[in-house]
């Protein structure tokens, strides 16, 4: 009897590997969980964080630890994919999910895809159809080819569904839904325990204030690049106090090539920081793609430091520019963001109910085809 009710329940399996995908996955797991019929199965490739880190990062998003934890990282890219997709494909096998789950466009997210897909599992990608329209970015490579190989394709946005459907994805054997923004789910959960627990704003006693992020290589690993950021940043300064929590690895290469930063630095934050750190600031400048997003669910005009954007809707409306590197262009951008009035209450990313409507979808899907 036990058996047959176990069998009855739809099984879901979900990769993830960074930190973005913790706090995606808990809020579709939270929805999840509301279900009975639900079983979820979650595995942690430690593609970014070792299992210390990983686990902090669990408890702040209140998802329970991972069933299968594969310890793959610091790897380069084709040693991580070929590893990662061994260790999932016996996953996979020894759970034999109804769907596998996966997330935007990390080193975990197209081994994942693959493994499923040679075994015949339907693959769901959660955050199908973003572009950057940009092939030398590692990510655009890893979410083309998920997209390509997926059965179902939850798209943040109308933006995202029209990507699709130009790549002529209605004539293939998928289906493309429009979900909503599975990060503003999280955004607006966690804010409110943010407000609850995180002390940031008191202890570094800020008041006004740019709140700016740097990561991504393209910037950090180009000397001229980053120094070019940087000369911005400390002109903007003079005006509006900024705060840049700095990767130790970006602070290194700062020391190593003699850019000094004469505004605030300090250790990277997290979640539930950050997200303090957003309701409070006066204006987001950021290399970011998730921090983009979450700036506009705030309320919060954004100067983004790349040539390009996944979010392109946002860019279109007004409530983000595209700076690049060029010192000139990032202040002056800065300048007038900092001044510019937008109307934010606009539906851009589904209010809230993207897991809703993820789950809705699949369990309509799971009574079709069973």
């Amino acid at each position: 009897m036990m058996e047959t009710e176990r069998s009855d329940r739809m099984k879901l399996v979900t990769v993830i590997g960074a930190r973005p995908q913790i706090v995606k996955a808990a809020a579709l797991s939270r929805e999840i969980c509301r279900h009975p019929d639900l079983n979820e199965i979650i595995v942690h490739t430690g593609q970014h964080f070792d299992a210390n880190m990983s686990a902090v990062h669990f408890e702040t998003m209140q998802l329970r630890p991972p069933d299968y934890n594969l310890n793959i990282s610091s790897l380069s890219h084709g040693a991580m994919t070929g590893r990662m997709l061994e260790a999932i494909e016996r996953v996979l096998l020894a759970e034999k999910p109804d769907y596998v789950v996966v997330y935007g466009d990390t080193n975990s997210t197209i081994p994942a895809a693959l493994a499923a897909k040679k075994l015949f599992m339907p693959v769901v990608h959660i955050e199908a159809g973003l572009r950057s329209f940009n092939m030398r970015m590692p990510e655009e490579i890893n979410r083309i080819l998920t997209d390509r190989i997926s059965d179902l394709l939850f798209c943040p946005t109308e933006t995202a569904v029209r990507n699709l459907e130009n790549e002529g994805y209605r004539n293939f054997d998928c289906e493309i839904h429009k979900s909503g923004d599975i990060m503003q789910d999280a955004a607006l959960h966690y804010s409110q325990i943010a407000a609850e627990r995180s002390t940031i704003i008191a202890d570094l006693d800020l008041d006004r204030f740019i709140f700016c992020t740097i990561h991504r290589p393209e910037n950090t690993d180009d000397p001229s690049r980053l120094a070019s950021i940087i000369d911005a940043l400390n002109a903007i300064n003079r005006d509006v106090p900024i705060l840049l929590p700095l990767h130790p690895r970006t602070r290194k290469i700062l020391t190593e090539r003699g850019v000094t930063p004469r505004f605030r630095v300090t250790e990277p934050v997290g979640y539930l920081d950050a997200l303090q750190l957003l309701k409070h600031c006066s204006l987001v400048v950021t290399d970011s793609g998730g921090l983009q997003k979450e700036a506009f669910f705030f309320g919060k005009h954004c100067v983004t430091l790349r040539d390009e954007t996944e979010w392109l809707e946002l860019v279109e409306l007004g409530f983000n520019v595209l700076a690049g590197a060029d010192p000139e262009s990032i202040h002056a951008a800065a300048t007038r963001m900092l001044d510019k009035t937008s109307d934010f209450t606009l539906d851009l990313y589904g209010r809230g109910r993207a897991a809703e409507n993820i789950v809705t979808c699949l369990r309509e899907h799971y009574c079709r085809t069973h």
